[in-house]
This record gives structure tokens, sequence and C-alpha cells, in this order.
């Protein structure tokens, strides 16, 4: 007899999963993952242990599926890079869409920085399989835009690592700018302005060359 087919989820089934991964975003964003416990994860959730364990085999699964479901949401603003697009205006645009990020979605960048600065031992193959080849593919685009006289000089690869760790500072290192900051409720619209500056600074043809319009 053919298998049956998978039964769906519930609503309440689906609630309590989304109750779950919501309760363990904030417990690994604070904690990282050594620090967290299935047991921290279950009172942030208003769930007891073991139906946390009726709906994932662990802490570790918990673990992979937030990262695995981050993954594409975590490349979208690179994605959206247009090879057809004005240069210095795509990559600016590039610059406000991972600040933006980085203020929206302040728990999903501590959790996939902490995962990194572990080595990466439970999204390894999601680096190779989905961030690898999509990076080389816009470093070939800046490369491309370099070459052809529309940029300046720069090094596609460290231009991409010098917009990631300055807007995801926002959300990695929020309570430092928060102490550093004083008062500033909002720091967005100041942090954008600057980094739009400064990007475009580097971005900026030399004397005498051809502007891209």
């Amino acid at each position: 007899m053919p298998d049956s087919p998978a039964k769906k989820p519930s609503r309440i089934q689906q609630r309590n999963r989304r109750v779950i991964l919501d309760a363990a975003l904030e417990v690994f964003s604070k904690h990282g993952y050594r620090g967290a416990t299935l047991d921290q994860i279950a009172a942030e959730a208003g769930l007891s242990k073991p139906n946390i364990l009726y709906y994932f085999e662990g802490k570790e699964d918990i673990h992979v599926t937030l990262l695995s479901q981050l993954m594409d949401t975590w490349l979208d603003p690179l994605v959206a890079l247009d090879p057809d697009g004005d240069p210095r205006r795509e990559i600016l645009d590039y610059v406000d869409r991972k600040l933006t990020m980085a203020g929206e979605l302040p728990r999903e960048s501590r959790l996939f920085a902490n995962e990194i600065l572990q080595g990466a031992p439970r999204i390894s193959p999601e680096l190779h399989s989905h961030l690898k080849p999509l990076f080389d593919e816009k470093c070939a685009v800046i490369a491309g835009w370099v070459e052809a006289g529309k940029l300046p000089p720069l090094d596609p690869q460290h231009l991409l690592f010098s917009i990631w760790a300055t807007t995801q500072h926002y959300a990695d290192f929020e309570a430092q700018a928060q102490v550093l900051l004083g008062a500033e409720t909002n720091p967005q619209p100041r942090a954008a302005a600057h980094l739009r500056a400064m990007f475009g600074a580097l971005l900026a043809q030399p004397s005498g060359a051809a502007s891209v319009h």
C-alpha cells in the first residue's frame, strides 16, 4: 500500500511551533547556542519542556530550524543587487537594506553572528551551498563595474565585508551602542546618513574620471 500522506499540522500545532521558535530566537540571541537551555526556551515560550520536545528533537534541532529559516531572509538584500542598475546607487541601496535589516531583525543578526563566532558548526553547509555562490556572483558583478570604469578600483569581497561589519554592528553590539549613544532612541537615520556618506565617498570616481549617471 502507498504511504499515507503526512497529516497537516493543526492550527494549534502551527502556533506552538511559532511560539517555540520565537522564544528560542530570544534565548539564543541573548545566551548563544552553548549558553541556551531547553528549560530557558520552555520558560520563554510558556510551555513545558516535554511540550517543546514534542515538536523538536532537542536544542540543536530548534537552532538549525531557526538558522535555515533565517538564511533566505538574510540573503535577500544581496540578491536584490541589480547588475543592470547604476553601480553606485545599487551598492548604497544595499547598505540601506542591510542597515534596515539590522534594525528590524536584531535578534536574528545576533543568532547568525553567534553561530559564525563558534565556527559555523551547524550552518556551514548553508554557507557553502547558498551564501558562497551568491557572494561570488555579486563580487563578479562589482568587479565588472570596476573593470568597466563605472566604479573606482576597489576589492569587491572586502567591500561587502565592510558593509556587513558596519551595518550589522548596530544589531550585534546593540547594548554597547545604546550606552554610547545615550538618550538617542533611534540611531537609524543618523547611521544611514553616515554610512551613505562614507561608502559614497569610497565609491566616488577620482577627479577627472567619468562619472556614473
